[in-house]
């Protein structure tokens, strides 16, 4: 029951999932590599977040079309067999973490320095476990509790007013 309560039941439902996982991740995570690379400061942080305006559309796309590539890894990993709630989230996110951060390690330097370079491809083997390690702190501390409980709070509303029309 766990499992279905903070979890999207939905397209409409895996949209806001995403939206909030996006938009808290991209705000964290960026602004975190960005203070690692050139050092932190409010002067850099508002650098940063003007720049989240094009980074978050971005991530959705990523997020969408490694989708069905995560799933994949984290089914291979899970195995057919009964596997406990948090592990299953873990192990998920990890797999779609670690597909989004390869990209977004290239990508969102791009993106972040306002052009195309060799730099956040030669140096991606220095970066990106930094990058995967924030990243996938920021996803399965903060950004997807928030959303499952998001959607825990939406199914028991719910199921509050199926209840009280019974």
């Amino acid at each position: 029951m766990k499992f279905v309560q903070r979890l999207p039941q939905n397209d409409k439902e895996s949209a806001l999932f995403m939206l909030i996982v996006s938009f808290i991740s991209v705000n964290i995570i960026a602004p975190t590599i960005t203070g690692f690379e050139i050092g932190f400061s409010v002067e850099h942080w508002l650098a940063v977040d003007r720049e989240i305006i094009f980074m978050w559309p971005t991530v959705i796309v990523i997020v969408l079309l490694t989708s069905k590539a995560g799933d994949f890894l984290a089914s291979k990993i899970l195995g057919d067999g009964e596997n406990n709630f948090e592990a299953a989230m873990v192990i998920t996110a990890m797999c779609h973490v670690f597909l989004i951060s390869i990209i977004m390690s290239v990508v969102g330097a791009w993106l972040g320095t306002g052009h195309i370079s060799m730099e956040p491809i030669t140096g991606f083997f220095y970066n990106w476990p930094r990058n995967f390690t924030i990243a996938l702190f920021t996803e399965t501390v903060v950004a997807q509790p928030i959303a499952r409980s998001v959607m825990s709070l939406i199914h028991s509303r719910s199921n509050e007013t199926v209840a009280a029309t019974d």
